[in-house]
């Protein structure tokens, strides 16, 4: 009996489409807002190179984005939001004692591109 043979290969996105973004003033705004939209369940946010982040993308349910993501390797994001956050902590709590986690995603090279990108915005 014969193994199958497995290939695996590495093909990263080529790009990043961000289709609306805000820059909030500060992480407690951003984590207020990440509480208000998640309706009270526990939701989270990244942080890579002095970025803290949400965003929301666009799936590829439809043939359009699909074919774009197989094809190009583009990704569409309908809403990123962000502010600066230059020293990374674990758990943001806003001034009404809500508690937002925090996960540093710095290891993730196309993440930390998109926090660069972000820097540059600021």
């Amino acid at each position: 009996m014969s193994e199958h043979q497995v290939t695996v290969s590495y093909e990263p996105f080529q790009e990043i489409v961000i289709m609306e973004k805000n820059h909030f003033s500060s992480p407690d705004e951003l984590a207020r807002f990440t509480s208000i939209i998640a309706g009270g369940k526990l939701a989270g946010l990244y942080w890579a190179d002095g970025v803290i982040f949400l965003y929301f993308p666009i799936s590829a349910s439809t043939t359009v984005v699909a074919k774009e993501l197989l094809e190009k390797r583009k990704v569409y994001w309908s809403y990123l939001g962000y502010a600066v956050m230059p020293k990374f902590v674990p758990i943001i709590e806003t001034k009404e004692k809500m508690i937002v986690p925090v996960v540093d995603i710095s290891s993730d090279s196309i993440l930390r591109g998109v926090a660069n990108w972000v820097k540059q915005q600021t």
